[in-house]
């Protein structure tokens, strides 16, 4: 119970959207999602993915959950090493021979930070400008604005109650550790509907990966801590891989089983 929560119904067959809104805004989680049978021929299912108030084309944990409820549900892939997941983004592959399921993480589109979003994130968040190392929006579904501060102790002294929202924005904010047992500390904070800190984003966690790959920092596995300051141990393992992916992987665990009707 110190990662975070996802809602995963495995036969999503005939639901609409309006019903898998409802149920995912009913349930409050992070996300929800929703196993329905593959439209690609070389996925083994598809998935829906809902907060409580939108659609997702992708995000992390929930494919990471969905992976392992698929698989506790008695369910082989197609590819013994390989789960094959269709989405939003498309096909998203689930490697199975490490110590954690890990997904490859889809293409991430790197652009510059306005300097009035810079500015405004700052501002909002209560950030000295002087500790902003580097700044982009990143795109690998989900569309973030990232900023990488100086130290963890840039990320673990902000104070969330204090923070103005931009709405429409998801700010990422990245920082290194200089001890313990992660490399850097991550923070995330959506502000579509109301401010919110998640305590675990994969896809932040893939999109920050790629951006730091561009950069050709990316050359060995690391650990990522998140949800800290929200009373979460969350850890992601970044895995780049000698083709030049990255997987993204974490421990998932199932609590409740049972039976739902929509």
């Amino acid at each position: 119970m110190g990662g975070n929560g996802l809602a995963v119904v495995m036969d999503g067959s005939g639901l609409d959207d309006a019903t898998m809104q409802a149920f995912a805004r009913w349930t409050n989680l992070a996300e929800t999602t929703f196993v329905c049978p593959p439209t690609d021929a070389a996925a083994d299912y598809d998935i829906r993915i809902f907060t409580a108030s939108r659609e997702l084309p992708f995000a992390g944990h929930p494919t990471l959950g969905t992976a392992t409820c698929w698989l506790a549900a008695g369910n082989t892939p197609k590819d013994t090493d390989t789960i094959r997941q269709n989405c939003g983004v498309g096909l998203v592959e689930i490697d199975l021979t490490g110590d954690t399921p890990a997904f490859v993480a889809p293409p991430t589109k790197i652009s510059d930070m306005s300097e009035a979003d810079l500015a405004a994130i700052a501002r909002g968040l209560n950030l000295n400008p002087a500790r902003i190392k580097l700044h982009a929006v990143l795109d690998n579904g989900p569309i973030w604005h990232a900023l990488e501060m100086e130290h963890a102790d840039d990320l673990l002294t902000l104070d969330a109650s204090a923070i103005t929202p931009i709405k429409g924005l998801a700010v990422g904010l990245i920082a290194p550790h200089t001890s313990g047992d992660a490399d850097y500390e991550v923070r995330m904070f959506s502000m579509w509907a109301e401010l919110k800190e998640d305590p675990i984003t994969g896809s932040l966690n893939a999109a920050l990966a790629h951006w730091m790959q561009a950069q050709g920092r990316v050359t060995a596995p690391h650990v990522v801590a998140q949800g800290t300051c929200i009373s979460r141990h969350g850890r992601v393992h970044v895995i780049p891989s000698p083709d030049g992916s990255i997987r993204i992987g974490g421990h998932t665990n199932i609590l409740i089983e049972g039976h739902v009707t929509l």
